[in-house]
């Protein structure tokens, strides 16, 4: 048996088979390029899978050395990666800037960071293990854009209709070119470094030759925008790196932002970080203790188990303590199931975080559920299960060495939920505003009951709904 017979047989061990098939065929059928940078998000879909079965299975093919797992900072304008690295650790500028978009941005997890899954070059060699050696279009494609941007499949038929101009340069190499500027918007710009030069074409054409020079450097430069009339151009491009750059010249057109525009959902660190498989698997090796990240939405919801102390006096510590033990296991595979996770247990309670609030809310529904079918099963109430839910912005941060989220966001929902009352959910507005959320509680016939009230340490008052 080969080593990547080996692999795939741990993996089918650890993930689910169906979903490790598909993976394993596409290694060994696929093109390159389907291996590269993998959208899990879209592999689920392209194939018929389950979404979170398909995220699992890739964690775990990274964990044991199949894929590599790649964390990549992303502009929100034109969908460019604009760092990339190993681990969520490396995520620690203040402000990403986008030379083709002339842009700064302050990274936030929920949509301008990504998570890739690469083939691991002892499974299988592709193309991209040696970006260098890439076409420049493909480099475009496989190494500079995210695979949020759905490029077209003849994006090199498409990107023509934009494209004045396109070279490789050696490192140290100087390159001239001779080139016809139409009177429109245009961008020198190179995929590897990130220089970018704006071209403003105007007033009337000119039959005298007009000259430009251009140094690509690793400083990420953007230069001025400089404006030029219609003619002819002499540009002088110059490689002051030590590898290869592609830089190219295209009009910044309507063709160039409909090409850019289309998107598909990508797996973002928000919804990695709310993954139980990625917090079992990854459980103290996420952020450093000093990272403070932001995330501009995301859903916690809390439980407790009234009068559980009550509950050791009355059936003894061993009847409670399995009891307790069948209500935490239920509600660890309700919040995997519904794609979140348990970030931490605290006695009786627990804090989970979910990447919508409809998910959180049908989670919420299926756990009171389930304590009522156990409270029938042990022909008792023993188990009265409180729950809030609240939604908005937070920080990821790393606390007693595991990854944990801070903010008025999650000392609210934990407020909420110590005004609920056993199996009644207990949710603020936000949450019952979402369009998902008002589905699921019309078509479960859950009616809601809103009243103002104060939370503590909170400075103002709340509306607060009651699902019962």
């Amino acid at each position: 048996m080969s080593e990547v017979d080996v692999l795939f047989a741990t993996l089918r061990q650890a993930a689910d088979p169906q979903t490790v098939e598909c993976i394993e065929n596409v290694v060994k059928h696929g093109v390159d390029r389907d291996l590269n940078r993998i959208n899990a998000l879209a592999f689920a879909d392209k194939h018929h899978l389950d979404e979170e079965k398909t995220i699992a299975a890739f964690l775990h093919a990274a964990r044991i050395g199949a894929f590599e797992m790649t964390w990549n900072v992303l502009c929100p304008g034109c969908g460019g990666v604009l760092d990339s690295g190993a681990t969520l650790k490396g995520v620690n500028q203040d402000t990403y800037h986008c030379a083709l978009c002339a842009a700064g941005y302050e990274p936030t997890l929920d949509e301008m960071v990504e998570v890739t899954f690469t083939v691991s070059p002892r499974v299988r060699r592709i193309a991209a293990h040696e970006p260098d050696r890439l076409t420049p279009l493909e480099y475009y494609r496989q190494i500079f854009f995210s695979s949020g941007v759905d490029l077209p499949e003849d994006l090199e038929a498409k990107f023509d209709r934009i494209l004045l101009e396109m070279i490789e340069l050696a490192p140290g190499e100087k390159a001239f070119v001779s080139l016809q500027l139409p009177a429109q918007f245009v961008i020198i710009f190179d995929a590897v470094t990130h220089s970018a030069q704006f071209i403003d074409v105007q007033g009337e054409p000119t039959g005298e030759r007009q000259n430009l020079s251009m140094v690509i450097s690793r400083g990420h430069a953007l230069n001025e925008t400089v404006t030029l009339r219609p003619g002819t151009l002499r540009l002088t491009l110059e490689n002051h790196t030590d590898r290869r750059v592609v830089p190219n010249v295209c009009i910044a057109g309507d063709d160039l932002h409909e090409l850019l525009g289309r998107r598909r959902a990508f797996l973002t660190a928000k919804r990695l970080l709310t993954n139980q498989s990625f917090r079992d698997i990854y459980r103290t090796d996420t952020l450093d203790v000093d990272q403070r990240l932001k995330i501009t939405s995301l859903t916690f919801l809390f439980t407790d188990l009234r009068g559980s102390t009550a509950l050791y006096e009355r059936v003894g510590d061993l009847a409670a303590f399995d009891l307790v033990r069948a209500h935490f296991r239920v509600l660890h595979e309700i919040v995997a199931t519904e794609a979140g996770a348990v970030v931490k247990t605290i006695g009786d309670a627990v804090m989970a975080t979910f990447p919508s609030p409809d998910r959180a809310v049908a989670a919420a529904l299926r756990m009171r559920e389930a304590m009522r079918r156990l409270n029938a099963e042990h022909g008792s109430e023993d188990l009265l299960l409180k729950i809030g839910i609240h939604e908005g912005p937070c920080l990821a941060v790393n606390l007693n060495d595991r990854q944990d989220y801070f903010g008025q966001t999650v000392n609210i929902a934990s407020r909420v939920q110590g005004l609920a009352d056993p199996n009644v959910i207990m949710t603020t507005e936000t949450v019952v505003e979402d369009a998902h959320v008002s589905e699921i509680l019309r078509d479960g016939g859950i009616v809601s009951a809103s009243r103002m009230a104060e939370l503590q340490g909170i400075g103002h008052e709340v509306r607060i709904f009651a699902l019962s």
